[in-house]
């Protein structure tokens, strides 16, 4: 059950990078998992980690008020984050950093897939995308955000960041 903890984990931190690949060294480095409470349900393949937990793995530290992880019977795990809200940061190869939140997160390792549902927000530098879900397809590059009737999705490019691949 460690080895499935620690590639959920590992690969649920990795896929949170959007379109630009982690620090070198990020996955080499151990996971540490620092939570106030921790229950594992060997028949079901779950682990909970609850009050306060921070996950940090070289550069990369997500942080959330419950972390679940599960594993489906010939399937890959899924990782389900709750908080006020959960955040997750990670600098990248370049030296820059992406920044994300939302009040619950899912991934889902089988499909490769992140969804960020409640005040959801991805930033790098000056430049963001704020809606009330942002799904982000890792094995397609397909990132979608959508807002509720009353709000609207909100974008902020800044182009001097676009034009500098540094």
């Amino acid at each position: 059950m460690k080895l499935v903890m620690k590639s959920v984990v590992l690969t649920t931190l990795l896929g949170v990078s959007i379109s630009v690949h982690a620090l070198k060294g990020d996955t080499d480095q151990p996971i540490n998992i620092d939570s106030g409470s921790q229950s594992l349900d060997m028949n079901s393949n779950v682990v909970v980690f609850t009050d306060n937990v921070v996950i940090t793995q070289g550069s990369i530290k997500v942080t959330a008020h419950k972390v679940t992880i599960t594993r489906q019977e010939g399937k890959k795990e899924t990782l389900d984050a709750t908080g006020s809200p959960v955040t997750f940061q990670q600098t990248l190869d370049n030296g820059k950093s992406v920044n994300g939140k939302g009040n619950s997160v899912h991934y889902n390792l089988n499909s490769e897939f992140l969804t960020l549902i409640g005040n959801a927000e991805l930033k790098q530098q000056g430049s963001f995308i704020k809606a009330s879900k942002i799904t982000y397809d890792i094995k397609k590059q397909q990132l979608k955000a959508n807002s509720g009737n009353k709000s609207r999705v909100r974008t902020v490019l800044i182009p001097n960041e676009l034009n500098n691949k540094k």
